[in-house]
């Protein structure tokens, strides 16, 4: 069962990608779309089964390499986190599968994007299974490639290109710091294997490294390397660049990316090595300081963006923050809580995006929408209870409320409950993210569904519902959105916590910050939910009541505004730090080193001068026998001559 999870969808990739011409588009659809629906059903089963009974095992296929002391299997870990990652990999990543049969209807390449899309989830599904380092690391690329792929699916446009290639460079900075903190950890271990690297670590407590002749703790050096790979795949803090411009792949890749892989490896992979991270406080703050900071940050770019996939996808990023500092402060539980509840409610603001998307003739600005929430009941209905999910409106202390109440409060309250400086940076950060996140949440939907239409006539007329199939999946993420807080917080963050994790996750007892969040003032409980409906109602009056109140405040706040607008303008100092002085170095080695030196001496140099040479010895041999006869004439003369001149 548990080998059927993950090889189904490489089966299903397989098959659309190598025989797409006789299966055709609906034969590519269909047959992606149910081997995706049994992973998603088998998923659910081993959740059940392992979490019921606390079990963890692993499934060994084969051995794949073995050479000395390196030797690892091609092996599945299973356990409670595990069970986790599988459900919502799958279940979100099967909705994105039968919600493409419509959106992509027209498109001509369709069976190579379901290939792509089932690809994207085997390599996330080889991520979250792996036994070891190395798998994990070929699952870690898998995604990164599916994504290049995906992102840039649109070829034809310039923009999706840019932004593929984009994504590929920025996650290849991630991506050495997470070969070189493997390495470091074979290093320290003589292993790659999860559990004899978990055994080892507590004996390497104070282990030092030395590099260019200073001393490092080892643990911390590991941990900041590994953790710069996370930064790269979660879009965190100074590598999220990439994230904003994956926008140009079709939609439903939009919300696979943001909901179920890619970006939420990184915050698997910190909670996997808790049993590493846990050892070094200092490593845990840079998470801690890192995520409240990248949590901060993108919500305050959200507050501005006009396309409305931009928006959503700043929201993700500002989302990631907030479970890297529920890791930081070794609260891996709510971490692992967000996450999951954060994938159904982002997968249906996503699609629900795209549903208005595909309504409004592909237009993406929220400037040429409003007044659609007549026109499009079933659609604005969903967004909002993504929005209201998102925005983590509830009832403290109460079982109602969305799932991103239960998962959100939790996060806040156990950075609070750190009692540390770390954690109260987080916590007051992610306090005003909160309320900034219900603001621009309260500003797409007020833009988008309400007041009066701001699009041309000829959009206006060909606004229509989608199409059942792509609206009946969105049903699952509609219940996801409302229950999955309450339905999993007994077991993920709640009493059932320590049976229902087991193993799969390390705190060490001096780290109850999670154990203590229930115990924080009443105030701290209470204040996600006040900011989060100020933030809904400032917008609210902002773009319902008073539409003129928006362009009169850009006017008084105006390099604010564009401060935010540009993104910090985080683009153009990576493009003058980076771009240009790497565009400089390359047309350097280009002009003077290839065209100058190199062919200079090769096909510039010695090829024309022997050319040249050759010509005009070439023009010795003119054919006339008194040439060749007065040519030997000189040639005895000069002998002569030479012979008197030494004798």
């Amino acid at each position: 069962m548990e080998a059927a999870i993950v090889f189904l969808p490489l089966a299903g990739a397989i098959l659309a990608g190598l025989f797409g011409r006789p299966l055709g588009a609906k034969g590519a659809q269909w047959l992606t779309s149910g081997l995706m629906v049994i992973a998603a059903v088998l998923s659910w089963i081993v959740l059940f089964d392992i979490t019921s009974e606390g079990k963890s095992y692993t499934v060994t296929l084969f051995t794949w390499v073995a050479s000395g002391s390196f030797a690892f299997d091609w092996a599945l870990r299973m356990d409670s986190l595990t069970a986790v990652m599988l459900i919502v990999v799958t279940t979100v990543s099967a909705v994105v599968h039968i919600y493409s049969i419509g959106y992509m209807s027209h498109d001509p390449h369709q069976p190579r994007f379901f290939a792509y899309l089932s690809f994207f989830t085997f390599s996330m599904l080889m991520l979250v299974t792996a036994d070891n380092l190395v798998q994990m690391f070929f699952g870690w690329e898998g995604v990164g490639v599916a994504s290049y792929l995906l992102i840039g699916f649109w070829f034809q446009k310039p923009s999706a290109n840019a932004a593929a290639i984009k994504a590929f460079l920025v996650n290849r900075v991630g991506d050495i710091g997470f070969a070189l903190g493997i390495f470091a950890i074979y290093v320290m271990t003589d292993s790659v294997n999860l559990t004899v690297i978990f055994n080892t670590i507590p004996d390497l407590v104070g282990t030092k490294l030395v590099f260019m002749g200073v001393e490092f703790d080892a643990i911390t050096v590991t941990a900041l390397l590994l953790f710069l790979g996370a930064m790269g795949k979660s879009a965190q803090l100074g590598l999220h660049t990439w994230l904003p411009d994956a926008m140009e792949g079709p939609t439903p890749v939009s919300a696979l990316i943001h909901a179920a892989t890619m970006v939420t490896a990184g915050v698997f992979m910190v909670c996997r090595l808790s049993p590493l991270f846990e050892y070094s406080e200092f490593a845990l703050a840079v998470v801690t300081i890192v995520g409240a900071s990248t949590a901060f940050f993108a919500a305050t770019v959200g507050l501005t963006q006009n396309d409305i996939k931009r928006v959503i996808a700043y929201s993700t990023c500002s989302q990631l923050g907030y479970m890297f500092f529920a890791a930081g402060v070794s609260a891996y539980p709510a971490a692992m809580f967000h996450l999951t509840t954060h994938a159904f409610f982002k997968a249906l603001l996503f699609l629900g995006a795209g549903s208005v998307i595909h309504a409004m003739s592909d237009e993406q600005d929220m400037r040429r929408m409003g007044g659609l929430a007549k026109l499009i009941p079933v659609t604005y209905a969903f967004m909002w209870i993504g929005s209201l999910a998102l925005m983590g409106i509830g009832i403290p202390g109460t079982p109602v409320g969305f799932a991103g109440f239960f998962s959100k409060d939790i996060v806040l309250e156990a950075a609070y409950a750190a009692e540390t400086m770390v954690g109260g940076y987080a916590f007051w950060l992610g306090l005003i993210a909160a309320f900034m996140t219900a603001f621009y949440s309260g500003r797409l939907l007020f833009m988008t569904f309400h007041g009066t239409s701001r699009a041309d006539e000829k959009t206006l007329a060909h606004v229509h519902e989608s199409p059942r199939v792509m609206i009946w999946p969105l049903y699952i993420l509609v219940l996801g959105s409302l229950f999955a807080g309450v339905a999993f917080y007994g077991g993920f963050v709640g009493d059932g916590m320590a049976n229902f994790w087991g193993s799969s996750i390390l705190i060490l007892p001096e780290n109850q910050a999670l154990a203590n969040a229930t115990l924080v003032p009443i105030w701290v409980k209470a204040a996600p939910l006040a900011v989060g409906l100020s933030g809904l109602a400032l917008s609210y009056w902002m773009y319902v009541k008073r539409p003129d109140a928006p362009a009169a405040l850009v006017v008084r706040i105006r390099e604010l505004y564009l401060f935010s607008l540009n993104k910090w303008y985080f683009d153009e100092l990576f493009n003058f730090l980076f771009v240009r002085p790497s565009f400089a170095i390359g047309r350097f080695f280009w002009k003077r080193g290839d065209q100058k030196t190199i062919d200079g001496l090769g096909p510039d140099g010695v090829a024309q001068t022997t050319l040249r040479a050759s010509k005009g010895v070439s023009l010795l041999q003119t054919g006339y026998v008194y040439h060749y006869a007065f040519a030997m004439l000189i040639g005895v003369v000069v002998f002569v001559t030479w012979y008197v001149a030494t004798s």
